[in-house]
């Protein structure tokens, strides 16, 4: 299987889809990251913020153990600026050449502008005629932005679960990785968090742990 994970922001791939990821590794899949932002001093990042994001992305390709890392390099925090085509078309042209069969985007009613705007973009590479290598279209979760989303109507519902009983630890380990996005509970994005969250999906699922989805399109 070809899965690929499309992040916002480098660590939202860890928060949402981390358990996931290594244990479809386990199982021999093949996973691309897609980053479609990036941080860079000429949008207002100081060198040692761009150094350090840089060598956090290098470590958590390394962990994760990702086939491809595909960059989009749009600026962070202002894909609002970005014509919506361009993304489109970025994306598009990763989809055809890697030709994911699997693939994870953020929810649509994640409270931070990039997320929604990634979702959208990302959905206009669902259609199984354009992107026939697609069967599966799931969105996940993020700590600290799907959990503060307002809006009821298009609320997270989760319908599909994984079991990450045997990657739970592994994920809580990586943590360390971005600990410059990381404190301490109550903090939405700590490690507490993210266990309790795996616990209570878990128990939804009747699994010790779990990451929910939300399965919007599958095909076999």
């Amino acid at each position: 299987m070809k899965c690929i994970v499309i992040a916002p922001h480098p660590d939202d791939e860890l928060l949402g889809v981390g358990g996931t990821i290594l244990r479809r590794k386990s199982e021999g899949a093949d996973i691309a990251w897609m980053i479609v932002t990036e941080i860079s001093e000429a949008e207002g990042w100081s060198a040692e913020q761009v150094v350090r994001r840089s060598a956090e992305v290098e470590k958590a390709a390394k962990f994760f153990g990702f086939s491809q890392v595909f960059h989009l390099a749009f600026p962070a925090a202002k894909l609002d600026q970005v014509a919506i085509g361009r993304l489109v078309q970025r994306m598009s042209d990763v989809f055809k050449s890697y030709e994911p069969e699997e693939v994870f985007v953020p929810h649509r009613s994640d409270v931070h502008t990039d997320h929604r705007i990634v979702f959208d973009a990302a959905a206009s590479c669902s259609k199984w005629f354009r992107y026939p290598s697609v069967r599966r279209f799931l969105a996940y979760e993020t700590l600290s932005e799907t959990d503060f989303g307002l809006i009821p109507a298009a609320a997270f519902r989760p319908n599909y679960f994984i079991d990450i009983s045997n990657f739970l630890q592994q994920k809580i380990n990586a943590t360390k990785i971005y600990e410059s996005e990381f404190g301490d509970f109550p903090f939405p994005r700590s490690c507490t968090s993210i266990e309790s969250l795996a616990r209570v999906r878990g128990a939804a699922s009747g699994f010790h742990a779990a990451e929910a989805f939300e399965l919007l399109r599958a095909r076999e």
